[in-house]
């Protein structure tokens, strides 16, 4: 991956990961140029069937921004931060993060569902 741009940043994943919390949900906003949008949704897809197999994942989902411009939306639920945590720092998956195509650049960020009363449960 080209690069990591925080969603937030004032506070960057860098320092969320150390945070105890769960269960979480990262969010990754990807942007990229529309001639790598193949390669990337074949590496995403890597990238997903690694993560699946880590303890902790509970289940992902990407979407693709409506219009021309290759905008993805990636939503994963792990248990806790630190089984995102593990899986986060595995070597192997480390590694793939250079098979991204160059164009491509992500802003993860990590979140905790909010109670409303009424209207949804945390």
């Amino acid at each position: 991956m080209s690069l990591l741009r925080p969603l937030d940043p004032a506070f960057p994943i860098e320092r969320q990961i150390p945070i105890d919390a769960s269960p979480v949900v990262l969010v990754n906003v990807f942007t990229l140029d529309q001639a790598d949008e193949q390669t990337f949704l074949e590496v995403w897809q890597d990238d997903a069937a690694f993560m699946k197999r880590q303890p902790g994942f509970i289940s992902t989902q990407l979407h693709r921004a409506i219009g021309d411009n290759p905008t993805y939306l990636n939503y994963a639920v792990w248990e806790s931060t630190a089984a995102f945590r593990a899986a986060f720092g595995q070597p192997e998956f480390r590694a793939k993060l250079a098979t991204y195509p160059a164009s491509a650049v992500a802003s993860p960020h990590l979140f905790q569902a909010v109670a409303v009363p009424g209207i949804c449960v945390a």
